[in-house]
């Protein structure tokens, strides 16, 4: 009986998974015609429409679904074995895939992880800055890393950094010109700069707590980002308040650059997380990562 060759089959889950012809060649190193043949192949030869394809996205049939479902686990139980034979290796490898944020990038994960990648250069580490709530297993993610208040309860979740507390701020020039607030109320009657989230496109209401009080507060003003990068630029330049983990603000306050007020109103809340599948088996080059980011 001769064997099946299952690359067509792995070439049909890379495609639904990704959406698109385009990402999964990409990720498989192949050319865009090429996988569009392998799977017209796999289609006939199966007489079973497996993908619906428009013009700007791909989707699996009910056919394909099944398929996909059926199979898709397979593939990512053969890789999870892969990666644990790299224990039998003198040095571990591997390769890892994180979503996050730009701050927490920047300013934990990579202060961390490069003298990882530097002892060990067979380790690689793919990083994708997003600040919406990603289905690391869907999406082929090995961990991502939020704030620990908001990671679903089938993940594990693990402190990779000290508990924060929000800040309300703005630049000097602006309170020259505008009277503090002294309640989260008072906001109101102030220019704020807003964020609007990725997850749900609503914008973020902020949220004060002080004792047994809880305070949420619209705000209103003249500008709107996706991005706390350009929040902190904007506060700077007195466009107004605004509200972020107060370690974004941190050398600006202490420099004088931006004033912080409300402080009574922002009390310590759980801080960054890695989390990840609690069904991960964790390879040698993942075990490393964990290790160098525990927050001790």
């Amino acid at each position: 009986m001769a064997k099946r060759n299952f690359n067509d089959l792995l070439a049909f889950v890379t495609v639904a998974r990704e959406g698109s012809f385009t990402r999964a060649a990409v990720a498989m190193g192949v050319s865009q015609s090429a996988l569009s043949q392998t799977i017209k192949s796999l289609e006939e030869r199966l007489q079973i429409r497996l993908l619906t394809r428009t013009t700007r996205s791909v989707s699996a049939t009910p056919e394909g679904e099944r398929l996909l479902s059926a199979i898709g686990t397979r593939f990512d139980e053969i890789e999870a074995e892969l990666d644990a034979l790299t224990t039998l290796r003198a040095e571990p490898a591997g390769s890892l895939r994180i979503t996050c944020g730009e701050h927490v990038l920047g300013n934990l994960l990579l202060p961390r992880l490069m003298p990882v990648m530097r002892r060990y250069p067979d380790v690689n580490i793919e990083f994708e800055v997003h600040y919406g709530l990603r289905d690391i297993v869907s999406e082929r993610f090995d961990a991502g890393v939020r704030l620990g208040e908001s990671i679903d309860r089938d993940m594990i979740a693990l402190p990779i950094g000290p508990p924060l507390r929000m800040a309300a701020v703005a630049s000097p020039a602006y309170f020259d010109a505008h009277p503090i607030p002294r309640s989260p109320e008072d906001l109101s009657a102030h220019r704020c700069i807003n964020i609007r989230l990725p997850t749900n496109g609503g914008l973020y209401v902020w949220e004060f707590e002080q004792g047994d009080r809880r305070i949420n507060v619209r705000v209103e003003g003249q500008a709107i980002f996706n991005t706390s990068p350009h929040i902190v630029m904007a506060a700077l330049e007195g466009l107004g308040v605004a509200f972020l983990p107060e370690e974004e603000f941190a050398p600006h306050v202490e420099q004088g650059r931006l004033v912080r007020v409300l402080e009574d109103w922002c009390p310590p809340f759980p801080g960054y997380h890695l989390y990840y599948p609690s069904r991960k088996q964790h390879s040698p080059a993942f075990s490393l990562v964990i290790e160098a980011l525990r927050f001790r």
